[in-house]
């Protein structure tokens, strides 16, 4: 079984060994293998949303994805966003998954749209499915850290029950 752990094991051997996957050494290699990572993840970062939408925001959002694409400084991202009526009303960002590998970078991460970076080191569909434990621990985070930027009403399940 392909674990959180495994991937940040993953991660350290590519600091290690300065490679990105079992061999790629150059930024064209890497980029080819940061495609195939975003067409892995991409069901599981929607379902990770999705699970959000219908747990949080009992079914009132709207997902959205990018698909990747090239940043002004040459590196590359790809999206995927969760927003909904009373986020967009609060003018704060949307619940977001953001798979990037930027210019300078030895190879990509994750992170959501308040929520720090994370190894991404997915080659294969059955290490994509293992990320979905931290996609959905991303999305929580995210939706955790929005509360902040503007309280605890923003999310729908947390709203007062009428009584």
């Amino acid at each position: 079984m392909t674990t959180v752990h495994d991937a940040l094991l993953r991660h350290f051997a590519d600091l290690r060994d300065g490679t990105h996957g079992d061999h790629a050494r150059g930024r064209a290699d890497k980029e080819a293998l940061f495609h195939r990572a975003v067409a892995l993840l991409d069901p599981h970062a929607r379902r990770a949303l999705a699970e959000a939408d219908a747990e949080l925001l009992l079914g009132g959002g709207r997902i959205e994805a990018t698909g990747v694409r090239r940043d002004p400084d040459g590196g590359l991202h790809a999206r995927w966003t969760l927003s909904w009526p009373r986020q967009r009303r609060a003018g704060i960002p949307p619940i977001t998954l953001h798979a990037f590998y930027g210019a300078g970078f030895h190879h990509p991460h994750l992170r959501g749209g308040t929520v720090g970076d994370w190894p991404l080191n997915v080659f294969t569909p059955d290490q994509a499915a293992a990320e979905l434990p931290t996609l959905r621990a991303i999305a929580a985070a995210d939706a955790h850290n929005l509360v902040f930027l503007r309280d605890y009403r923003v999310i729908p399940a947390s709203a007062p029950r009428a009584g």
